[in-house]
């Protein structure tokens, strides 16, 4: 292992990504009755987020990778998102909030500070 801790895989560490930020919809189903993201509308959320995204032409290289994962761990939260390069964590009640934050996150730059998921809430 490198005295860094990190592997750089012949990759130019200063060179750009292929998108500059990714947002992550948890779309966890728990089929126990727990607490999960899809009890909220996550999905309904995800394809919002997708469409938005897309019209506001942020989609593509350089720009904007709307993803779908497994279970976060935030199901307390729920539903939740996390928006990478920053890792900053959202908690949304409805499509005016993910319109919030594509626009002024995704497309800005700047955090949606009302809507980060409180630092305690886990699972």
């Amino acid at each position: 292992m490198p005295a860094s801790g990190i592997y750089n895989f012949g990759m130019n560490a200063d060179a750009p990504s292929y998108f500059k930020r990714h947002i992550f919809f948890c779309l966890n189903e728990r089929a126990n009755g727990q607490a999960c993201c899809a009890q909220h509308e996550a999905q309904a959320a995800f394809d919002h987020c997708k469409k938005r995204v897309k019209d506001l032409g942020l989609a593509g290289p350089g720009g904007v990778r709307v993803n779908k994962a497994g279970c976060l761990d935030r199901c307390s939260a729920g539903p939740v998102v996390v928006v990478y390069p920053e890792a900053v964590w959202y908690s949304y009640v409805d499509q005016s909030d993910i319109d919030e934050i594509v626009e002024t996150h995704l497309r800005d730059g700047q955090v949606v500070e009302r809507l980060r998921t409180p630092e305690q809430l886990g699972r």
